[in-house]
């Protein structure tokens, strides 16, 4: 079984590595052409086109600029530990033992618009490129034409070495969309976070992000590789409600967040 995540806009790289064990991501030659074609961007074209301010925009022609190989831990970090924002508070990996990373590393994959597909201890440099923008680039209009079906593919395989053909899809749709899910030999399960507000139970995006960060580190804890076992997700007050459900998307309510 694998869990697919998302990426965050919000980083660390401050913060020392809780771990010294890394490795290399998969499509680092392909990272290497998007930002090639990043640093052909001016500042003002970045800030249009990520539509933020000129200071972010600033920083993030520094990093496209600064980027480079190979990657070890004096100019990179582990991507589980780099990204932060509400997902990677709810996974808090820098808690993780050994033993955890090692079943992160085997079972969790990090969806990116620059690296495609991260294992948690793949090193990166820091970036900022959401998957949903209409970046021009060698491979077409976007993200999504530059991947194609590379992604889903490495994905299919690394299902197969994973003991179970089934995928739990805690990524937001900006990112799941990279994939191609009928392309896929997987039992593809999304697990969903409903509050209750106004009287009915809505996903509301704080909350629903934390959560699948959440969900994704209770399956670590737990070593999880049946997707039964996420119904007995019981964290932060959340619930499995079987009325909600369906066979594919499991919905978890909660009456009050803690």
């Amino acid at each position: 079984m694998l869990t697919v995540i998302s990426p965050a806009k919000t980083l660390d790289f401050e913060t020392a590595p809780t771990t010294r064990r890394a490795t290399q991501p998969a499509f680092l030659d392909a990272a290497a052409e998007l930002v090639e074609d990043a640093r052909g961007l001016s500042p003002d074209a970045l800030r249009d086109l990520m539509g933020v301010s000129g200071k972010i925009a600033e920083l993030n022609h520094e990093r496209f600029m600064n980027w480079s190989t190979p990657f070890d831990l004096d100019n990179a970090k582990q991507a589980v530990l780099a990204f932060r924002g509400d997902v990677y508070t709810g996974l808090e990996a820098e808690t993780l033992d050994s033993a955890g990373l090692a079943f992160a590393q085997k079972h969790l994959r990090i969806l990116s618009g620059l690296y495609g597909l991260l294992r948690p201890l793949d090193l990166m440099q820091p970036y900022r490129l959401e998957m949903g923008l209409k970046f021009a680039n060698r491979g077409g209009a976007n993200l999504y034409a530059f991947w194609g079906d590379r992604l889903t593919r490495t994905l299919d395989r690394q299902l197969g070495k994973s003991g179970s053909r089934v995928l739990v899809n805690l990524a937001s749709n900006e990112y799941f969309k990279a994939l191609q899910p009928k392309a896929l030999d997987a039992e593809i399960v999304t697990p969903v976070f409903k509050d209750l507000k106004g009287g009915k139970y809505k996903i509301i995006s704080f909350y629903a992000k934390k959560a699948r960060g959440q969900m994704a580190r209770f399956i670590i804890d737990n070593a999880i590789n049946d997707p039964e076992a996420l119904k007995d997700f019981d964290v932060a007050g959340y619930r499995y409600s079987r009325d909600e459900s369906a066979a594919r998307e499991l919905v978890f309510t909660r009456d009050t967040p803690p």
